[in-house]
């Protein structure tokens, strides 16, 4: 079965073209990074207009690259939540029309659940034999941090998920109020590279398997103030001390983000007797977070390529296939639903 998935739920327009759920042969993305840059985060109006335009020439590249027509499609598969609403109505809207115009099924798909499917297109991976299930997802982006027990195809239980602000958006308040750019993760990670002397940041603790990222930021603000960092135009210290301090504060946050969650991934484990770990969302792009979990996890650690990680098509499209295979199927009724939850 060839799927065709559409991905819109923030600012990344993907169109995925995967075979039977594993055998990925196209994967277009059309990145908003620069749009978006000048204002430090995603503008949700802009994001749904950008959207509009890039949809139409994305579906394009995905055929091409993946060598097939669109009558070719036997299913066309969209991410209906969670996101920004105006960025999945586009998008739903879209594959709607596309699977009505073709005459083919339809399927709306939980963006998590994608981020999750993203493992299954890694040809050396095959989660579902080895390590097999059970497996703790641990599903960290910009708009969320969750894990997740997948106990099965279609199978989750909520384990725990971010009480506040989801990991990779306190990356990115980190990279703004340390002069970085945008997204923030992939900027804290190389500037943590340059540091000397890593600034140390207090633990969050929370009960159970809840995430919490608000209070780190607070004391980042708090000690980029007192370096004279931010605001960027208080800054006294001369351009080599400003930016050895910005290293090491972009070291000690980075350190603190991540050890939260390696340790409630790990908590996961021991508590379910899960089988495996498995990474998913932009964040589990973090080298560090890898690295960590590889040197600690008593069971295996799945990891998708990179750009498999962050927002994609090709995602949706695995993880509607393993559902379309139990005949699931949605009406011309689909809609867009911002808060939609897995588990």
């Amino acid at each position: 079965m060839l799927v065709l998935g559409i991905e819109t739920s923030c600012d990344e327009t993907g169109v995925g073209l995967v075979e039977g759920g594993r055998t990925l042969l196209a994967n277009a993305v059309a990145s908003q990074v620069e749009v978006h840059a000048r204002y430090g985060g995603v503008v949700p109006e802009v994001a749904s207009r950008q959207h509009v335009l890039a949809l139409v020439p994305t579906l394009h590249r995905a055929l091409q690259e993946a060598g097939v027509s669109l009558p070719q499609v036997d299913a066309v598969a969209v991410t209906c939540g969670p996101g920004l609403v105006g960025s999945l109505i586009v998008g739903v809207n879209f594959a709607k029309g596309l699977a009505m115009a073709l005459g083919k099924p339809l399927l709306g798909v939980n963006h998590l659940e994608g981020h999750i499917y993203a493992a299954w297109l890694e040809p050396t991976l095959d989660p579902e034999r080895e390590p097999g299930f059970p497996l703790v997802c641990l599903l960290a982006s910009g708009g969320h941090t969750d894990l997740v027990l997948m106990e099965g195809h279609g199978e989750y239980r909520l384990l725990g998920r971010t009480r506040d602000d989801a990991a990779g958006e306190a990356f990115d308040k980190a990279a703004r109020v340390l002069g970085l750019g945008f997204p923030g993760g992939p900027e804290i990670q190389r500037e943590a590279g340059r540091a000397t002397r890593p600034e140390p940041f207090p633990r969050v603790v929370v009960e159970g398997l809840a995430f919490s990222f608000s209070g780190l930021k607070t004391a980042l603000v708090r000690r980029a103030q007192a370096a004279g960092l931010y605001p960027p135009a208080g800054a006294s210290a001369s351009p080599s001390e400003s930016r050895e301090a910005v290293a090491n504060l972009a070291a000690g946050f980075q350190e603190a983000v991540v050890e939260a969650l390696v340790e409630k991934t790990l908590e996961g484990v021991r508590r379910t007797g899960a089988r495996g770990i498995l990474l998913g969302g932009g964040v589990s792009a973090n080298a560090l977070l890898r690295q960590r979990l590889q040197q600690r996890s008593p069971v295996p650690l799945l990891v998708p390529r990179p750009s498999l990680c962050t927002d994609n098509g090709a995602m949706i499209a695995a993880a509607a296939f393993f559902r379309l295979r139990r005949g699931e199927r949605h009406g011309w009724d689909l809609d867009a639903h911002p808060s939609l939850r897995l588990g």
